[in-house]
């Protein structure tokens, strides 16, 4: 068995923690117990790039429940929760290739480690792993083939993606599981809210009520967080670039101005938006001082970390994973006023995981179950996938809410015949 984790001495918390992910994960646990009987993916080998938590964990054991060989890698390096690998590794023989705070050289060696068992099918998180695949593809060998087909998480790697199909570039069908329903609605908004301010609040223990709480983005990642952030009180402004999505922020109640504008008054500024350099050098200048900054979008590339670092006088870490970054403008030094302090939350990274745990795994149980049945719809279908990016098919999607709905113990309400042919008739009007 090949693993390379950072202690096996923490398997005993790790599995404790699992357990307690796996017990709020009833979908999951459903479509566990029909794969451990039927083992839809006996044989199948598959590489997963993900967040390596104790949700995931409960994925990574489904999907051996149901008979496939697993390997598994970090979505990024400040995600991995290294007595969850301990405890995959020991407790459930699942292969893992994840140390927290691993550097670049190290994450991209235990991609190109996990894509050694020569994958029928990918799990990702951000296309790196995918990305890796097209970036050293040579073509096909003897002992190198292309998956079948793969599925993407995010919103920032469905993007990746869809470029990849525009240029005719993409090598393989993928299912882009974040524009299921049952994720984005749910895990982006609801769960994005929630593990971003947990992640937030975690590092700086900071009184959020009566804050400036400027949210980049108005996605449904951006919603989530606006939401929440207003909830604990906080004065929320939004910058948007999209302009349904403005107006959408507007008629939310939220005040919408440009960044340049928001920064000048905002306490705290959290990133959400899948683009680069959201937050740059013109911004840092116009700050005020002891204003905290986070992301929530998938790379460390939202806020110009390099720009910040040349403009800072000095930095240090004043807490776990907060970087105090003392500047000082030409403006300071004419009045002589004091130089400010600007305060960086896990290295730029995604703030709900380098800094707290991730989502609550009552939301992704929606999201990994997704997973888990296209897994099986790849291995019953993939002879009939083209090379394009294909959403989760409606059947899937509408079964993850009914069986979510009745772990709720919710019912919901039936039509009627008549009603049923109303709607599908055109005769009837006024």
């Amino acid at each position: 068995m090949n693993f390379e984790i950072k202690n096996m001495k923490l398997k005993k918390e790790g599995k404790k923690r699992i357990e307690w992910a796996k017990d709020r994960m009833l979908v999951l646990g459903l479509i566990r117990e029909r794969f451990k009987k039927e083992k839809p993916l006996k044989g199948i080998n598959i590489a997963a790039c993900l967040h390596i938590t104790t949700e995931t964990a409960s994925l990574a054991i489904t999907l051996k429940e149901g008979g496939a060989k697993l390997r598994l890698c970090a979505s990024n390096p400040l995600s991995t929760q290294d007595d969850v690998s301990a405890s995959l590794v020991s407790d459930y023989g699942i292969e893992v290739f994840a140390i927290r705070g691993e550097d670049k050289n190290t994450y991209y060696k235990h991609i190109k480690k996990t894509l050694e068992i020569n994958p029928q099918i990918t799990l990702d998180d951000g296309a790196d792993l995918v990305s890796t695949i097209h970036k050293s593809w040579k073509g096909e060998t003897k002992n190198q083939k292309l998956p079948w087909a793969g599925t993407e998480e995010t919103t920032t790697g469905v993007i990746r993606l869809r470029a990849l199909e525009r240029e005719g570039k993409l090598l393989y069908p993928i299912i882009a599981v974040n524009d299921a329903y049952t994720k984005h609605l749910f895990d982006n908004r609801y769960g994005t809210g929630q593990s971003t301010l947990d992640g937030i609040l975690r590092a700086t223990n900071k009184l959020i009520a009566g804050t400036c709480f400027l949210v980049c983005g108005y996605g449904f990642c951006g919603r989530g967080i606006a939401l929440r952030a207003k909830g604990l009180g906080a004065n929320v402004i939004v910058a948007e670039s999209n302009p349904l999505r403005a107006l959408e922020a507007t008629m939310d109640g939220y005040r919408v101005l440009p960044v340049k504008e928001a920064v000048k008054f905002a306490d705290i500024i959290v990133t959400a938006t899948g683009d680069i350099n959201v937050i740059r050098r013109e911004h840092f200048l116009l700050m005020k001082d002891r204003a905290i900054l986070a992301n929530s979008g998938h790379f460390n590339v939202e806020i110009d970390i390099k720009s910040l670092e040349k403009l800072a006088l000095k930095k240090r870490e004043v807490k776990p994973l907060v970087t105090e970054y003392t500047l000082r403008t030409k403006e300071q030094r004419s009045k002589r006023t004091k130089p400010k302090r600007i305060y960086l939350l896990g290295k730029g990274r995604l703030v709900n995981l380098a800094c707290a745990e991730g989502h609550p795994a009552e939301v992704m149980d929606m999201s990994f179950s997704n997973q888990a049945l296209s897994c099986e719809y790849i291995v019953k279908n993939y002879r009939d996938l083209e090379r394009k990016v294909y959403r989760v098919p409606q059947l899937i999607d509408e079964e993850v809410a009914q069986l979510k709905l009745k772990s709720l113990g919710v019912k919901t309400e039936k039509l009627t015949p008549q009603q049923k042919k109303y709607l599908k008739s055109w005769e009837e009007g006024t």
